[in-house]
């Protein structure tokens, strides 16, 4: 298929960029049409350099037009009889130089091929936003459109000028050869005249097109704005671990085409400065016009340059919870870019960092500066993409007991005005540069989103909380003083920011029946919790253990140290209440099992199953295990090797089907380090096994070392320090005895302990809310 053939079943959306390509008469878009297999096999381009090449293409090219006039003269076609030769005198001019002729053809050529990549570009990625499920927004399918028209519509204007110029050049050499000879002739002065008029009216065709062509880059400089606004929302939601996406590079190609657009209006109003120098008259059109237009460019391209200075990535610290939480006199680094992308630029503006420079004045407030490089070059190196980036890896606040002698005003913590707490009270990081490009100058300054600065990790979490309360409810990224009076959040906000947690630690947010959980445990039961909002004191602020941040953010540190692949496969249902959790599992055959995160204990995780042996079901729980217990061995091994002993009874583990019915190693299979439990790679490392032994009406944990011993010695339940009694600490693995096993009270466990050289450990965990047992019951848990 040729290449005309192609761009006249482009879609509409191009195909309008194309009837802007033959507005003008350079090449008739008829002819284009009638001679397009013709034209596009001749080597134009060679021709544009080699006279005698471009006169044959010439004599060809008037050889063709009379053909086509033949031939509408036989299909009786007046008009286009009309146009035809209405066209071949046009090209006559071109007798003289055919080289011009060839060169134009050519452009035109080159612009059509770019247009098609266009279109072809923008089909591409319509095919694979549709086979990856995606999409791409509307706006930014306009902004691709707008952009790739602005570029065509300078590429318009570059011919124009060229044009322009020809035709003054022309009408320059013949006036001026007029002016020498001594008597001219009235035919002549009208033929000046006319000549004139000509140049007259194509200065005004070109100030029209250049006025267009700026409200088309006002108008597109607006809608890139309003998506970098867009994007910086997007990095505040991403910093709180949402899944947005903030690539930048979009952005720089729009900013790069607009600016480099913008430049090249400059060097149009520069090129017909130029040629007012060289011919101007009366009324000229060009001398009323240009200070106008020349304002407006550098007013649209100053917006456009004041915007393009962004951070990329926001400050962090390595030993950090997350972005934007700072310890004094510890490193952290940050990345500022420049969207507009222009190569000589690279290394040569220089990028200044600094801190509270719009701090407020206020008694109480600490004040900061900066230490380590706090200047550096904007260089494409420092961008995976090829973008212009400065990266400060090393920077850093003075120690805390420079902080206090930078305090403006006396007072200590909660001493201030504002009765801020550290951890409240909020900075910004600036960076300054200078933009100086073709006898432009612009000064930009980005700013980093509102940090909290720490001087001890205990503050931390709290300060954590801030960063996600701020990011989650304010729009203005400047507002320092926001927890001077902190709005409440919306159950929405609240539990969209909550499931960020766990989408940043694990990859899976909260469902719906978990957030439920959650908004219960906050607000009751309530028929909707839509009307519901979240004050920040509730959040964090009121004592422990009372702060609902404290116990949500150890389940979240938990699953991401301990549970992160079982989270994310949907194996733990975490957000239960034990009411809910009773409900679910009476319903289910015996030996169904859950996992839920304790609502009582902060970072714990236990799990529940149902026992239908006789009478109705009863649910029984394991007192939950804490990061002491999970460090030392996967959860998973802790499921799969959970037993129940009961006296004169095979040892069995009592978890069968992971709820709603799922086996339980199909469900845990795959983190299995081996196919048997005896075998496992823990067992032999810790040589311990968790045992529950039943007293009474609980299973009290005891810690037993097994040894070789005479048989007539009998265990001792462990009592007051030694034995770690029920309800302790609960963490099952730091207190031990070591006692001798009874070979008639429990043979089973006796022969395997002395087969195979183990120690086996009972577990201080009790069962919570489990039934009287009458029998002696024993679960070595690993």
């Amino acid at each position: 298929m040729s290449q005309w053939e192609k761009l006249t079943k482009m879609p509409s959306a191009f195909t309008q960029q194309l009837h802007d390509l033959y507005e003008k008469e350079a090449l008739p878009m008829d002819v284009r049409h009638y001679l397009s297999a013709w034209i596009e096999s001749q080597p134009w381009q060679r021709a544009a350099a080699d006279y005698d090449l471009a006169l044959v293409l010439f004599q060809g090219l008037l050889e063709n037009l009379d053909i086509q006039y033949s031939r509408f003269l036989q299909e009786e076609s007046f008009l286009m009889q009309h146009n035809i030769r209405r066209y071949k005198q046009n090209f006559q001019r071109y007798q003289e130089d055919p080289c011009i002729l060839a060169g134009n053809i050519c452009w035109f050529l080159e612009k059509e091929k770019a247009i098609l990549q266009t279109a072809d570009l923008a089909e591409q990625v319509q095919s694979l936003q549709v086979e990856q499920g995606g999409f791409v927004s509307s706006t930014q399918q306009d902004l691709d459109r707008r952009t790739a028209s602005l570029k065509n519509e300078v590429q318009c204007m570059e011919h124009t000028v060229a044009c322009l110029e020809e035709q003054q050049d022309e009408f320059d050499f013949k006036y001026q050869t007029y002016c020498m000879e001594a008597v001219a002739s009235k035919a002549e002065k009208d033929k000046f005249q006319i000549l004139i008029n000509k140049v007259n009216e194509c200065r005004q065709n070109t100030l029209v097109g250049l006025n267009k062509l700026l409200t088309n880059a006002k108008a597109l400089t607006t809608l890139v704005k309003k998506e970098l606004a867009q994007w910086q929302r997007r990095q505040q939601k991403a910093c709180l671990g949402a899944p947005d996406s903030v690539c930048l590079d979009q952005l720089e190609k729009w900013f790069t085409c607009v600016a480099e657009c913008l430049f090249q209006v400059r060097g149009f109003l520069c090129k017909l400065e130029e040629l007012v120098g060289k011919v101007t008259y009366e009324n000229d059109p060009v001398k009323a016009q240009k200070p106008l237009l020349q304002g407006k460019t550098e007013e649209i391209l100053t917006d456009l340059l004041m915007s393009s200075l962004v951070v990329e990535v926001q400050p962090s610290m390595p030993q950090g919870k997350g972005p934007l939480v700072l310890r004094t006199g510890l490193q952290f680094s940050v990345k500022t870019r420049l969207l507009v992308k222009f190569p000589e630029l690279n290394r040569s503006m220089k990028v200044v960092t600094s801190m509270d420079c719009e701090a407020p004045q206020i008694k109480g407030y600490r004040h900061f500066n900066l230490l380590g490089t706090v200047t550096k070059a904007l260089t494409m190196a420092e961008s995976q993409s090829g973008g212009m980036a400065a990266e400060f890896r090393h920077l850093h606040s003075p120690p805390p007991q420079t902080l206090k002698e930078q305090k403006s005003g006396g007072g200590g913590k909660g001493a201030n005005d504002l009765s801020l707490s550290v951890t409240e009270e909020l900075h910004i990081i600036y960076f300054d540069t200078l933009f100086e490009l073709k006898g432009v100058a612009v000064k930009l300054q980005a700013s980093s989103l509102p940090v909290v600065i720490i001087s001890n990790s205990s503050q931390q979490q709290s300060a954590w909380a801030s960063v996600l309360w701020f990011n989650t409810l304010s729009l203005d990224t400047k507002d320092i003083l926001f927890f001077a009076n902190p709005p409440a959040a919306t159950w929405q906000q609240f539990g969209q920011m909550l499931s960020w947690q766990f989408v940043s630690a694990a990859q899976r947010g909260l469902n719906d029946d978990q957030l439920e959980m959650i908004a219960q445990k906050l607000f009751d039961k309530q028929e909707s919790y839509d009307v519901c909002s979240v004050p920040w004191a509730k959040f964090s602020k009121e004592k422990s253990p009372d702060t609902f941040w404290v116990w949500f953010d150890g389940i979240v540190v938990m699953v991401k140290s301990y549970l992160e692949d079982l989270w994310r496969d949907g194996l733990i249902m975490g957000f239960v209440s034990k009411g809910k959790e009773r409900t679910l599992l009476k319903k289910k055959q015996g030996g169904t099992f859950l996992i839920r995160f304790s609502e009582s204990v902060v970072g714990g995780v236990t799990f529940s199953w149902v026992e239908t042996i006789t009478g109705d079901p009863k649910v029984k729980t394991i007192q939950p295990f804490t990061k002491s217990d999970l460090s030392q061995i996967p959860f998973h091994e802790i499921i799969r090797n959970f037993l129940i002993l009961e006296d004169e009874n095979v040892p069995e583990n009592p978890l069968l089907y992971l709820y709603p019915d799922t086996p339980r190693d199909q469900a845990f299979g795959k983190y299995y380090a081996d196919k048997t439990g005896n075998d496992s790679p823990y067992l032999k490392y810790i040589k311990t096994r968790l045992v529950f032994v039943s007293k009474g009406n609980t299973l009290e944990a005891v810690p037993l070392m097994l040894t070789d011993v005479p048989h007539d010695q009998h265990p001792q339940p462990m009592n007051g320090e030694g034995g770690g009694a029920a309800g302790a600490s609960g963490d099952c693995l730091e207190t031990h005895l070591d006692l001798h096993v009874d070979p008639v009270l429990d043979p089973m466990l006796y022969d395997s302990a002395a087969n195979s050289g183990e120690d086996v450990m009972y577990s201080s965990s009790p069962f919570v809310d489990s039934e009287p047992l009458d029998a002696s019951l024993l679960a070595p848990a690993l």
